[in-house]
């Protein structure tokens, strides 16, 4: 039974909530983590889903990781290869995971997201946020380097210097600063921000979702690949793609001048 993660479905949209508000939704010293790939997993393989919601109960998206833990591990008679295979095995296989994921994920961030907290929102495509929203790549205030893959990700979503500033500095920011640096796409009122989330879900999943999944792909693709091998991985997509009924039902329907509708 999940302990940590709310597993919700309503129409083609999933939100996952992050449920342990009174330890401020942790990703360590859990089961956040094998609760997420399942999730992950039953996700990829549900064509019903053609878009995520992951957000936080309580007043905290996430805390990041569990510090008990960290001084258990710090001052404990655990060594450095066990402390170095934990990491392998645990959280860093989540950004593996959702970086993999074909769905379309929209992180709603209704309050601070810190250290891990941040870098799991960076593993999201989309981020809305409260207005009550917080931000730290604080890693370096703990005395610890970003182990979850966040050198890789925050510079990729708001630029190396930005993302240098916060990760040497362990800065918090505010909603509003977030928005400037692009580190969201929306600041919307706390009250309003699932409201928005599912509004722009919505949006996401009224399109054909082979394609929506192909998309993602070919952007997160392209995140490491040289424009060349784009190009051709590109083009399989598309022949795909073509052959799709939506891809005909969306032709039919703009010539028609009617709405379409997709059946994935």
């Amino acid at each position: 039974m999940s302990t940590f993660l709310k597993y919700e479905q309503l129409g083609h949209v999933v939100t996952l909530t992050m449920s342990q508000p009174e330890q401020r939704n942790p990703l360590t010293g859990n089961t956040a983590v094998e609760e997420f790939l399942a999730a992950i997993d039953k996700i990829s393989f549900d064509r019903s889903v053609r878009a995520v919601i992951l957000t936080g109960e309580g007043p905290a998206f996430s805390a990041g990781g569990d510090i008990r833990k960290m001084r258990e591990q710090s001052f404990g008679e655990v060594d450095g290869m066990r402390i170095r295979e934990d990491y392998r095995q645990g959280i860093q296989r989540l950004p593996l995971a959702l970086f993999s994921l074909e769905v379309p994920v929209i992180a709603a961030v209704n309050g601070p997201a810190i250290g891990a907290g941040l870098d799991l929102a960076c593993m999201c495509d989309l981020r809305i946020a409260s207005e009550k929203a917080r931000f730290a790549e604080s890693f370096v205030k703990m005395g610890i380097v970003p182990g979850d893959g966040g050198a890789w990700l925050l510079p990729r979503v708001i630029g190396l210097s930005r993302a240098a500033e916060l990760s040497f500095t362990g800065r918090v920011i505010d909603a509003a600063t977030a928005l400037q640096w692009e580190l969201v796409s929306q600041v919307v009122p706390h009250e309003e921000l699932l409201v928005a989330a599912n509004r722009l879900a919505d949006e996401i999943a009224a399109n054909p979702p082979q394609v929506t999944r192909m998309t993602k792909r070919l952007i997160r693709e392209g995140m490491h690949m040289s424009l060349a091998s784009l190009l051709e991985l590109s083009a399989a997509h598309q022949a795909l793609a073509h052959q799709t009924a939506d891809h005909r039902e969306a032709v039919s329907a703009f010539l028609d001048k009617r709405t379409p509708q997709f059946g994935g």
